[in-house]
């Protein structure tokens, strides 16, 4: 052996020991080790260098993604030998529909390792960690990962959430429109029964608040809240219907089923004299 890398570490007549510093791939091979006896006595043994998989890189993603829109996240990795193993997570569990390619690097050695996973962009996905996870036996049970955040944009999202669900007649009621979207939805839009709200000075509006002071039988209807974004918009209803004071004052009694009750009932009888040819009867 004749090379810088290669140092005798220890000689002696019982041990031959060498060590090899910067290893490359062209180190595999077979050793041997001779003792010049009468006749030569030699040991062999076969020396397999590994790989180290090159720091993997996500590629495919553009920022932002529309909702809806079909994504292809590619991980690519070289210089593994044996081939390295890809695996892709979301939030930290795991995908299993991927694609996997291996293919040989140009000194016929090492391979080079992609995957591809592909899905439609959902809101639900707004801000998730994609991680693309290499593994392999050189790597000490400490994988390569590389990550990239998601960033989805997506059409408002719109819900009325009311104070009362029992308006009545001189109380005052609070609708809340939460609309959610990205980007952030614009000030919401209320309306009622398709038109502007009639009773500025009893319904003002504050931001997403809706309040409406000493309800009254005008106020019934459909009152709508509005939302939107560069994406696109969303709308929501409430029915209102304001309800009569003393209706919720009368006591209500209820009777259980299967419940047998005894009525009594008092008859006035009327006696009457009715005379014929033939005699005289009462009924």
């Amino acid at each position: 052996l004749r090379d810088n890398r290669i140092e005798l570490v220890r000689a002696s007549w019982h041990e031959l020991s060498i060590s090899v510093s910067d290893v490359s791939l062209s180190d595999e091979g077979q050793y041997t080790c001779s003792l010049f006896t009468m006749p030569v006595k030699t040991s062999k043994a076969f020396l397999t260098v590994l790989g180290v998989p090159e720091k993997p890189q996500i590629t495919g993603f553009t920022s932002p993604v529309m909702e809806g829109d079909r994504m292809q996240l590619t991980c690519k990795t070289s210089g593994s030998k044996p081939a390295a193993d890809i695996r892709w997570f979301k939030n930290d569990k795991e995908v299993k529909d991927v694609k996997y390619l291996k293919e040989e690097d140009a000194n016929r050695k090492t391979f080079t390792v992609s995957s591809t996973l592909d899905f439609l962009a959902d809101r639900s996905d707004d801000g998730a960690v994609v991680s693309c996870r290499v593994d392999h036996e050189s790597l000490n049970s400490t994988p390569q990962i590389a990550m990239q955040v998601l960033e989805i944009h997506y059409t408002p999202l719109v819900k009325i959430i009311s104070s009362t669900s029992w308006p009545e007649e001189g109380q005052s009621i609070i609708l809340t429109c939460e609309s959610k979207g990205k980007p952030v939805p614009e000030p919401v839009l209320w309306t009622k029964d398709g038109g502007e709200l009639p009773d500025p000075e009893r319904m003002v509006v504050n931001g997403r608040v809706l309040s409406i002071s000493f309800l009254n039988k005008t106020d019934n209807g459909t009152y709508r809240c509005e939302a939107k974004n560069p994406i696109g918009r969303n709308s929501t209803e409430y029915v209102l219907i304001v309800h009569d004071v003393f209706n919720t004052l009368l006591p209500t009694t209820v009777i259980p089923s299967l419940t047998t009750a005894t009525v009594t009932t008092t008859v006035a009888l009327t006696a009457s004299t009715t005379t014929s040819a033939t005699g005289t009867s009462i009924r």
